[in-house]
């Protein structure tokens, strides 16, 4: 029990011997490796289908930026895991991550992908056909979060994925807290961006951006905070 006094209970000494001595302390070096190889196969644990893959390359050869293989599998697991059958996604890119989603939820379920760029939905729209969704379970809403995050349904949510402007997410997640029902899950991409954060001499606007929405999410009571380390930093949180 946290608190609690306890006796303290001797511990007898090791002896030591002629050629014994206190334990080595691990090298620097040799622990970050260790954590690469742990990371690297972390990232390898699930392998990403055909259709995956081409969107992932397609995306980079239009300069988009789509969620890391990791982060698409958490994003499955999160839909599944809380059988979200009403989802707002905040960035749609060529439709990577909305797959990811769709593949999570149920069969009833509907997502709403914002996005301002209309050529690239339209590209997202084939891949979902191709991944065998039908039209019927993806909204696809040409604009801005800012435009379009205040026309959607207070509480009427149960996922919210914040994936779009860096510079926008501490007014998306302040939206997606009124969108979310009583246990409802928002997710934040990309909140660790090449250790922006936690570098003191990164001034710019939109590392602003991510410590403001960290600290939000950290210091909101009403918030059940994750922070995962994948990919570039999975921001989770449940609403009580």
């Amino acid at each position: 029990m946290r608190g609690a006094h306890r006796p303290l209970r001797a511990v007898r000494p090791a002896a030591a011997g002629p050629e014994t001595g206190p334990p080595a302390a691990p090298d620097d070096q040799t622990g970050e490796r260790g954590r690469t190889r742990l990371a690297d196969k972390a990232a390898a644990f699930l392998v990403e289908d055909e259709l995956l893959t081409r969107l992932r390359e397609r995306s980079a050869e239009q300069g988009v930026v789509a969620v890391a293989p990791a982060t698409a599998a958490a994003l499955t697991f999160l839909a599944a895991s809380t059988r979200a059958r009403a989802v707002v996604e905040i960035g749609t890119g060529l439709g990577l991550g909305t797959i990811a989603l769709l593949r999570g939820m149920p069969v009833d379920g509907l997502l709403t992908s914002i996005d301002p760029d209309g050529g690239r939905q339209a590209e997202a729209r084939l891949a979902c056909a191709e991944a065998g969704f039908a039209a019927g379970r993806v909204r696809l809403i040409t604009g801005t979060s800012r435009q379009v995050l205040p026309k959607l349904s207070d509480a009427g949510y149960d996922l919210v994925v914040v994936d779009g402007a860096t510079t926008e997410f501490p007014r998306d997640l302040a939206a997606a807290l009124r969108l979310l029902r009583p246990g409802g899950v928002v997710v934040v991409d990309d909140v660790l961006w090449s250790g922006r954060i936690a570098d003191p001499v990164r001034r710019e606007a939109l590392t602003g951006a991510l410590r403001e929405t960290v600290r939000a999410v950290r210091e909101d009571e009403r918030l059940v905070p994750l922070l995962l380390p994948i990919a570039e930093g999975l921001l989770c949180a449940a609403r009580r």
